[in-house]
């Protein structure tokens, strides 16, 4: 995403979020004569908006991958990946190798018996 989209994207999400806020403080003013409860509607109203246009304008920066991360950054990190895969393969291979030859070993030897006297009772 540029920079010009992502700005009209929080542009028209604070322009929303504050256009329901006046929806809701046209309605909380007479609530708040009948109720009698006084500011606490519409300023909680305000505040609500307040903290919603906030997070709008700072968590947009971090969704953004690519400006974490550069392109370079991912190519390295995808090399060495590959990197790993292709010596962890390897390693299997060759221990894959060394078990087949000690299988190998080990059916021509002839089982080892005890030597333990035997007791006779």
């Amino acid at each position: 995403m540029t920079q010009q989209s992502q700005e009209d994207v929080r542009v028209a999400a604070t322009s929303k979020i504050w256009g329901m806020t006046v929806g809701i403080i046209a309605i909380c003013i007479p609530l708040s004569a009948v109720t009698r409860s006084g500011p606490i509607l519409p300023l909680a109203a305000i505040a609500g908006a307040a903290f919603s246009t906030a997070t709008v304008w700072r968590n947009d920066d971090k969704k953004s991958p690519s400006q974490s991360f550069p392109a370079q950054r991912i190519e390295i990190l995808e090399q060495r990946i590959a990197n790993l895969e292709t010596i962890v393969s390897s390693d299997e291979l060759d221990l894959h190798t060394k078990i087949q030859t000690l299988e190998a070993n080990n059916i021509y030897r002839v089982p080892i018996q005890s030597s333990t006297p035997e007791t006779k009772t």
